[in-house]
């Protein structure tokens, strides 16, 4: 078992013990996942933190729907546990330093126009190694190439 999984297991016995059944619950479900991505090999089951960031991303759009649909309560728990996996993720990038490293690969590439944006994130995206959303890369990208 790898270190965030690790960390989640060690988390879960504290919360049952604690008697947190909210936390155990959702700390029980993540393990799980991290357990079967671990399994399935393939390059999300190298990648925790790829699966915890998917995980944190269909907890923020169940709580979208569940808002759209009045259902305030059921939209407090999950961003509630998307805040909890977000504690597993490593810290996110600053924008400066974003924008630093896209300069980088930029430079790096010889890119010229939006065209060449693919060049551009496939060097990007190694680098930022999960530390910010693809969104978020491509944006910055775009505004580099753009501009």
């Amino acid at each position: 078992m790898t270190e965030i999984a690790e960390r989640v297991k060690a988390d879960m016995t504290a919360a049952m013990k604690a008697g947190e059944r909210d936390r155990t619950g959702a700390l029980r479900l993540v393990l799980s996942e991290l357990q079967k991505a671990a399994k399935e090999g393939g390059p999300e089951g190298a990648d925790e933190v790829a699966v915890l960031r998917r995980e944190r991303k269909r907890r923020l759009e169940a709580a979208t729907q569940y808002r759209e649909h009045d259902r305030a309560e059921l939209a407090e728990g999950e961003e509630r546990e998307a805040e909890l996996i977000a504690a597993y993720l490593p810290a996110e990038l600053s924008d400066e330093e974003l924008e630093a490293i896209v300069r980088e690969a930029v430079a790096q590439s010889g890119a010229a126009d939006p065209k060449d944006m693919g060049r551009v994130m496939s060097l990007v995206m190694p680098k930022v190694g999960g530390r910010a959303e693809g969104k978020r890369v491509s944006g910055k990208v775009r505004e580099a190439l753009a501009g």
